[in-house]
């Protein structure tokens, strides 16, 4: 027999984004406490509005499992006298089991306690376990209210906790459980009785809470796009803002609203932005991609005096277009070039220089990167006034008004100032990525640009001693680093991250070599960790990835070939087989004291053999890494298996003439050295 469990949380209005990891938290709590408790259940699901975070467990078992265990004690030496009586000590193990010593097993020269426990009736186990669940969830921020100890994200304000049509009763801070929840704020019933979990969703449904959020997402989508075809446009729906809308309501009506056209002359971006992200509003475009003067917003609640609503919602966006108009015609006043020098008002980090400081810097090292990869000339001097410019627009209105806008303002002001379209946009691109699953630099000036921005960020933090630990991260490096990563391999750059980090140093004044030292073993360990992150994301074995950073490569699109080719290769039988041969070479090569191979000193066939393949691989692997071809250098260090074989099989390495001997550790030594070039291979798991 099963009954199915309900739990809701009600509450004051919890912030939009953390809803989504509090309802995945609560779903992963849920299930592990039950499995803990060795209760069964079918499916939890977890649903959420602003007001109430709720988990439904389906087909939830009557009685608790039954316990058959084990528990392993002293040996039989320490548990039993020499007559064969019971210790203090296997006395004291069948206490704390709860056994009759005289139950005690012997197994394996040891004693068992064998504890049978009943299972309990689950209406028994759940108060407990309820109020468990909602005492282990944690968010971002939470609080106290009144006078209670308790710490939750709002202040709770019911519970409502029924297995089948029971309450489960059990009492936190300020509030019992029962079976009353409440409606929509202001459409619905202030006390709504749910008299069994069955009945939850079409209770709540009648008093104007869909609270399931899959649903409110489906409505809004379908009422946003409607609403967008019937006045000729379609909507931009971003998918993180109709996450967020749909934690913001609770029964979804959405509506068109009107703006100025005389608005549609600034850039769509000043537009954009403050009706999505100070208003939650989603734009509108016509058929030929622009921006129509209309918005769509969502409102929590019905169709009722809609039009008062819409008049608000125009009122509230038209003085913040206005803002931005006005900060736009003032802005423009003035070339952006002309803005440079105020950088100069403007610290950067402490004791790190202004604004403008590190624009010089930017200007040295984006250069400096493009000298290291070859860029042309006309490249470089696009990447070295993008990088004049790149800040400038921080001292603008527009941006000091609307900090999102910075970089795309930067843009736009840099076009009509009259500098060139490359420049314009390199502005622009070096703030790229700015989260995750944002755009890359697609020009070369705006990827230099951003590659120097992001490590004299790295460099400068990490010079004064915070580097991020645990979630402390307060500067965003490790979303640099990844993003300076991503940008690596984009565009297929192969550039030592060392190299990057030292002239980064240089401009920062850095000349203390243990220093030095120092920051560049952090950041190389720092970015190693990034590219692990990623080539852990593309499903790479863990030991691949291992064997490749093993070897010590800071060029981060180098180490993505290797890992890539090394994911080809590395599981075929030859490799296998290679790398049980290579691991031996390597473990005997430890003792070689020489590198000085002499032929001469050869006294079998198979030595003058494994010499000619390690002659022939090595000039081959040569020409592949030249290439960058690691799958061909795999599949030549494949091919040394046989020979590798054939020499174990007839030498002894290790022989009593010590000339011998070092002659053959040292062919070992080269032969291992030259597979260490691609990966530590010893790191590869056998299968």
């Amino acid at each position: 027999m099963t009954k199915d469990v309900l739990l809701e949380i009600g509450t004051e209005e919890i912030p939009a984004k953390f809803m989504p990891a509090a309802l995945a938290q609560l779903e992963n709590t849920t299930k592990a406490k039950l499995t803990e408790l060795r209760i069964s259940y079918g499916t939890v699901r977890a649903v959420g509005t602003p007001r109430r975070l709720a988990i439904i467990v389906k087909e939830v078992a009557v009685t608790q499992a039954d316990k058959h265990s084990e528990n392993k004690g002293p040996s039989i030496k320490i548990a039993f006298g020499q007559d064969g009586t019971p210790t203090k000590a296997a006395l004291g193990f069948a206490r704390g089991q709860g056994v009759d010593p005289a139950a005690l097993v012997v197994k394996d020269e040891y004693i068992y306690a064998v504890v049978q426990e009943k299972g309990r009736p689950v209406a028994e186990l759940l108060p407990g376990l309820l109020a468990d669940i909602v005492t282990s969830l944690s968010f971002p921020k939470s609080m106290h209210w009144g006078d209670l100890d308790m710490r939750f994200v709002r202040p709770i304000r019911w519970l409502v906790a029924l297995f089948g049509n029971e309450v489960v009763p059990f009492t936190l801070p300020g509030v019992t459980s029962g079976k009353v929840t409440r409606g929509h704020r202001f459409l619905g019933q202030a006390e709504v009785t749910v008299n069994s979990v069955a009945d939850y969703f079409t209770c709540l449904s009648e008093n104007f809470v869909m609270v399931d959020q899959d649903v409110r997402r489906q409505i809004i989508k379908e009422q946003v796009e409607k609403l967008a075809v019937s006045r000729g446009g379609t909507a931009t729906i971003d998918q993180e803002l109709l996450e967020e809308v749909v934690y913001l309501v609770e029964y979804p009506t959405a509506l068109c609203g009107d703006f100025e056209a005389k608005y549609l002359s600034l850039p769509p971006e000043a537009i954009i932005t403050p009706m999505r992200e100070h208003q939650r509003y989603f734009p509108v475009t016509g058929k030929d991609g622009k921006l129509l003067p209309m918005f769509i917003t969502v409102r929590n609640g019905g169709s009722e005096h809609i039009n008062i609503v819409r008049h608000g919602n125009e009122r509230v966006l038209k003085a913040r277009l206005a803002d931005a108009r006005f900060f736009f015609e003032e802005d423009r006043k003035l070339p952006l070039a002309e803005r440079v020098e105020k950088l100069k008002t403007i610290v950067f980090q402490e004791g790190l220089g202004t604004l403008y400081d590190k624009v010089l810097r930017l200007e040295r090292l984006a250069t400096g990167c493009g000298q290291i990869l070859g860029v042309s000339q006309d490249e470089l001097t696009i990447a070295k006034r993008g990088a004049q410019l790149a800040k400038a627009d921080l001292v603008t209105g527009m941006v000091c008004e609307f900090t999102e806008l910075q970089g795309i303002m930067g843009r736009e002001y840099a076009k009509l100032s009259g500098e060139r379209p490359e420049v314009a946009e390199a502005i622009f691109e070096h703030y790229l990525p700015r989260f995750a699953g944002d755009g890359l630099p697609q020009t070369t000036a705006g990827r230099l640009i951003s590659i120097a921005d992001k490590m004299d960020n790295i460099v400068a933090t990490f010079s004064r001693g915070l580097i991020p630990t645990g979630s402390q991260d307060p500067y965003a490096l490790r979303r640099q680093a990844l993003g300076m990563v991503n940008i690596l391999l984009d565009a297929k750059y192969h550039v030592s991250l060392s190299a990057i980090a030292a002239q980064a140093m240089d401009l920062l004044g850095i000349t203390d070599n243990e220093r030095r030292t120092k920051l560049v073993t952090d950041i190389q360990e720092f970015f190693r960790l990034r590219i692990k992150n990623i080539l852990t994301e593309e499903n790479l074995r863990y030991d691949m990835i291992d064997a490749v950073l093993a070897a010590g490569n800071d060029d981060i699109y180098d180490t993505w070939l290797r890992a890539n080719a090394m994911a080809v290769e590395g599981g075929t039988v030859a490799m296998q087989k290679a790398v049980q041969a290579l691991v031996r070479v390597g473990n005997l090569a430890k003792n070689a004291t020489s590198e000085s191979i002499d032929v001469s000193l050869f006294t079998a066939d198979a030595e003058h053999a494994l010499y000619k393949a390690y002659i022939d691989a090595r000039t081959v692997i040569a020409n592949y890494h030249a290439e960058k071809n690691y799958q061909g250098i795999l599949t030549v260090l494949a091919a040394m298996a046989a020979p590798i074989d054939a020499f174990f099989g007839a030498v002894m390495v290790m022989v009593e003439d010590t000339k011998v001997k070092n002659n053959r550790l040292a062919l070992l030594k080269a032969i291992a050295t030259l597979a260490a070039q691609t990966a530590d291979l010893t790191k590869i798991v056998v299968m």
